[in-house]
This record gives structure tokens, C-alpha cells and sequence, in this order.
């Protein structure tokens, strides 16, 4: 199998007739899926996702690919092709386009009107073209088929790209529910037609590489959320992505069985599921779904709320009900269902937000004490049947952690691909198929940016850096004013702690020591402003470490007069 290795530089020229897949995303992380495909002197797109931050990244909101190996290129973009409408595939599009409003946009129906939602808020007019399974279309060089595959939500596809260097074709996230709710199966006739053809490339998602056997069914959840409106005797709250269409529409399903009305929670959630209903991908009895202003005249076992939150994001509607920041109040009795897998990460802020609500009487409903959720992701039994039914010559895990893409690979290796054609890459990491061999090349650009706010791509990890540390220590001030001339202290010093946990009073046994400190430094001709901050903060800094053990940020200020 092949690796990255650190010492890879940057790619060289695209030999002719050769294909160059560069991942920017989605490669050692669940998020941010993006790679580029280039033939000749033109690129393709499949995905651009984001990725959600952690807690190690505080007050970031979201984190894109990384632009920079395509930014003077984005002339030679032909098209940005979308698998499906989840944010991890298509929430970095808006950015994207801000550099280049005009290019094109291809996916399904329903794709493509989330997307054009989302791109509303930011004032851009897309140029799309809707496609469907069994569709081609010709986008520059690339010919591209489009296969239907079944995942967490409607519409999803896999697109094969056909090019004189041979045929690529990338999964996007799919799975093989043999009974999905919509009917709509991930083709595997047109997978094996593929196979025939000849597959040069494969990348496939790598989510659940690790887990054995079959993901179980959608509708095995119905029972189990049937059986639960059956016990509830207060309101019912449940808390899911807002995009997975399947999913709502077994709440829809069941809190119509049981005589409760539904009332969506938070904006991504109103629009996403009033998108899928115009369009006919969610079916809701008249009358079921109600504003959630007209709650207060229906008694609590009628009510069901459906919100954002199930990863314990803190600004979600759940979160902000766990904190009790929101005006919908949890109380003894209420029943919450978390319909929705753990992100890897998440862990911590998911247990804190169930923790809050069982603290103000709720009964929380998860994963972990009842099966309300089944991944989208196709595990290792199907990935191994779906290998043997493409053949592939070359295969590239991707859209998973280390562990999963190498698991992945091992599956393939398996079922018969030569171990030097599985190719380990992660984001940046360049791969060229030519003469119908993958192998890496080189490496380019793709770290984390950050947004925060209206600000892209400013914040940095050293930035990053010193919000943990405020965060963790808190930030001692230290001001002090010297004579210009000598470099005596004639103010100060004045010491200020925030967050430190150490009492201002207390700093009254290291102001001597920071006197000594400058007093040396003027006997010795140092009167530079900047060299004296630097003594009066490894003063502090020492004194501080040596009686709490803490490493707090510390800022001095000299004034000169």
C-alpha cells in the first residue's frame, strides 16, 4: 500500500494523457470533502464541503479546504460536481464561489436546491445543471456519469469520470439499504456495468471500514420510535442533522400515528425540511406540522418539536434548551430523542448537552440506550461485495479518519487489488494515474481555514494557540512607565490577573523581583521598550510558574516618558 511520506514536495507537471487526483479535504478527518481531478489543463470538482470545529479550536465556526493550489486556477474550472446535499459536502461552496461566482454547479434536484438556498443567504446566483441517475453529461474533458447510490439523505449520487487517461469513479457517501424508505437503491447493475468497462480509479468512502457485516435498515428505527411516542407523556423533542430527510419523516410518521402535531425548531431546519417538502422528497399529512408560535395552546402530549443540536453544538436549539438559553423550556416529564450518530470528537459536548436535560427531568433517548439511529455509511460486508462487483485496477479510500481509510484499503486488498495499487493519500497529497497505475507524486498546500464570523481564513493556529491559553491559564497584565533616558522605573509596576485563578494581592511578592530585573537592565545601558516587556515577563512569568505550576498569557506594557 502506498503512503504519504513527509518529505514529498510539490507535484510535478501532469505527464500527458495522465489523470492528477488531489484530495483538499475529507482525507483523515469526517468533514470538509473535497478533491480535485485535472486532465490536461482543466479541473473537476466533486464536493466541497466544511468540517465542524472541535474544542481545541475555540470560537471557530467552521473550518474550509484549503484554496491556495487552486486559487490561480479558478479559470480552469469546469464544474463543481456535488454528490449530495450534507454539509460536509457542500457548506464550503458558498466560499468557493465567492472567489469565482460563475462556476457551475452540477447534482440532483434536491442538492442543488439546498445548496441555492444556502447561497441566497450569501447573495450569489449560481449556475447549476441538474442531473439524475443515468445521466451524462459532458463537463470540459471530463465525461461524467452519474450512479444513483442510497445514504442518509435523498437524491445522493456517485459520479464516474471518463477521460482518455481512463475512467475514475468516486462513490461519495453511500451505503446498500436494501429497504430504503424512498425505494431508491444504490444501483449496483450500473456499479457492475462500470466494472465491466473497466474502473482505473476507484475512491470510495471509508466511514465504517471498521465495522463488520451490514448497516441495518432505515425503517428498523420505526419501531423503536414508535415504541417511544407510545411511552411519552409530556412533549416529545427530537434532535437530528437538519438535512436528513429520512429520518424526519418517520418522526412525521409516527407523531401522525400517535395524534401529535410537529413543529420544526431553528432556521436550518425550517428551510431544509420546507425545501424538501415543495419538492416532494417529504410527505406530510394536512394539518401535521404547525408553527411553533402555536405550540402554547396544544397540551404536551400533542406536541412534538423537531431541532438542530444533535452533536451538541453550543449555539443549536438543544444545546441552548440543555443551558436554559432557549425559549422552549425542558421540564420533568419531557422525552428528547438524539436521532443521530456521534461525530468523532463530539463526545464531550454531546454527553454535557444530555447531561443538562436529564438535569431538568427529561428522558433523553440516544444511541447509546436505544436504536434510533443507523449510519449512512456502508460497512465493511458491503464494501467487500461492492469490490467485488466493481474490480477495480486502482483504489483510493477516502472520506474517513487514518484508521478508516486504511481499513478500508485492507477490504480492498482483500478482494484482490494488488496492495501497491491501494493508495493511502491524505489531503494534499497528490496522485496521478497514468498508464493505468495510481501512485503519489508530490504534495500541496491543504491546512485548515478558519471562519470566524465574517472572518475567513485570519485566524491562525498560533491565534488558536493563545485562545486556549486564555482559556485554560487566563492573562496576567503587567504595565509599568521608565524614564526614556535611563531606563528607571518611574510608575509601577501594576499587575492585573484575569482567569488565572491568582488573586491580585498575591502579586505583591513578585513586583520586587520585577524591579530588580529593570533596575539591572538600566544599570546596564537597556532602555529598549521592547527588551525590558520581554525581562518583566519571564519575571513574572518564572515566579508565576515556580508557586501555582501555571503557564498563564502574559502582556507587559512599558511606557516611556
Amino acid at each position: 500500500m502506498s503512503h504519504p511520506h513527509p518529505e514529498l514536495g510539490p507535484p510535478p507537471k501532469l505527464p500527458e494523457g495522465g489523470l492528477r487526483v488531489t484530495p483538499l479535504g475529507g482525507l483523515g478527518e469526517i468533514g470538509r470533502n473535497m478533491t480535485v481531478f485535472e486532465y490536461g489543463d482543466r479541473l473537476l470538482i466533486v464536493d466541497c464541503g466544511v468540517l465542524f470545529p472541535e474544542e481545541e479550536q475555540p470560537g471557530v465556526d467552521l473550518i474550509l479546504p484549503d484554496f491556495t493550489s487552486i486559487r490561480d486556477r479558478l479559470d480552469d474550472i469546469d464544474g463543481i460536481v456535488l454528490t449530495h446535499g450534507h454539509e460536509d459536502h457542500i457548506g464550503g461552496v458558498p466560499f468557493l464561489l465567492r472567489e469565482k461566482p460563475d462556476i457551475p454547479l452540477i447534482g440532483s434536484k434536491l442538492t442543488l436546491a439546498l445548496i441555492e438556498a444556502k447561497l441566497q443567504e450569501h447573495r450569489i446566483r449560481p449556475y447549476t445543471l441538474e442531473v439524475e441517475e443515468g445521466h451524462r453529461e459532458r463537463i470540459g474533458p471530463f465525461e461524467c456519469e452519474f450512479i444513483a447510490v442510497n445514504h442518509s439523505i435523498p437524491d445522493a449520487l456517485a459520479v464516474a469520470i471518463r477521460t482518455p487517461a481512463g475512467m475514475a469513479v468516486h462513490t461519495g457517501d453511500f451505503k446498500m439499504d436494501q429497504l430504503p424508505l424512498d425505494g431508491r437503491l444504490t444501483d449496483l447493475p450500473a456499479f457492475a456495468k462500470l466494472g465491466e468497462e473497466g474502473i482505473d480509479l476507484l475512491l470510495v468512502d471509508s466511514t465504517n471500514a471498521e465495522v463488520p457485516g451490514f448497516v441495518p435498515p432505515e425503517r428498523d428505527i420505526s419501531g423503536v420510535l414508535r415504541q417511544v411516542f407510545g411511552n411519552a407523556q409530556k412533549r416529545i423533542i427530537v434532535a437530528s442533522f437538519a438535512s436528513h430527510v429520512h429520518r424526519i419523516q418517520q418522526i412525521l410518521d409516527a407523531a401522525h400515528e400517535y395524534g401529535r402535531r410537529v413543529a420544526f425548531v431553528g432556521r436550518s431546519m425550517v428551510r431544509n425540511m420546507g425545501i424538501a417538502r415543495d419538492l416532494g422528497y417529504l410527505r406530510v399529512p394536512a394539518g401535521l406540522v404547525v408553527d411553533v408560535k402555536t405550540l402554547d395552546d396544544l397540551p404536551d402530549d400533542e406536541v412534538v418539536l423537531v431541532c438542530t443540536g444533535s452533536q451538541g453544538e453550543p449555539m443549536a436549539a438543544l444545546s441552548r434548551m440543555a443551558n436554559r438559553d432557549h425559549q422552549i423550556r425542558i421540564v420533568q416529564g419531557d422525552t428528547v430523542i438524539l436521532a443521530s450518530s456521534l461525530i468523532p470528537g463530539n463526545e464531550n459536548a454531546v454527553y454535557r448537552v444530555i447531561n443538562g436535560l436529564t438535569r431538568w427531568g427529561a428522558t433523553v433517548v440516544h444511541k447509546g440506550n436505544a436504536k434510533v439511529h443507523v449510519s449512512g455509511h456502508a460497512s465493511a460486508g458491503e464494501l467487500l461485495y461492492f469490490y467485488n462487483i466493481c474490480k477495480p485496477k486502482n483504489l483510493m479510500p477516502v472520506h474517513g479518519e487514518w484508521r478508516h481509510l486504511r481499513a478500508n484499503a485492507e477490504l480492498g486488498a482483500l478482494t484482490g487489488v494488488p496492495k501497491n495499487r491501494c493508495v493511502i493519500a491524505e489531503d494534499g497529497v497528490v496522485v496521478d494515474l497514468v498508464d493505468g497505475i495510481a501512485k503519489i507524486v508530490g504534495k500541496v498546500q491543504a491546512g485548515y481555514v478558519y471562519v470566524d464570523g465574517l472572518s475567513v481564513g485570519d485566524v491562525t493556529e498560533t491565534s488558536l494557540k493563545d485562545r486556549r491559553i486564555l482559556g485554560e491559564e487566563g492573562i496576567i497584565s503587567i504595565f509599568v512607565v521608565v524614564d526614556s533616558t535611563t531606563g528607571k522605573i518611574v510608575g509601577g509596576p501594576h499587575i492585573q490577573a484575569r482567569g488565572s485563578g491568582i488573586e491580585d494581592s498575591a502579586f505583591s511578592a513578585v513586583i520586587p523581583r520585577i524591579e530588580d530585573a529593570l533596575a539591572k537592565s538600566a544599570s546596564d545601558g537597556v532602555v529598549d521598550p521592547h527588551q525590558l516587556q520581554q525581562l518583566a515577563r519571564r519575571a513574572v512569568g518564572k515566579w508565576v510558574s515556580d508557586s501555582y505550576r501555571r503557564r498563564p498569557m502574559i502582556l507587559p506594557v512599558v511606557v516611556e516618558v
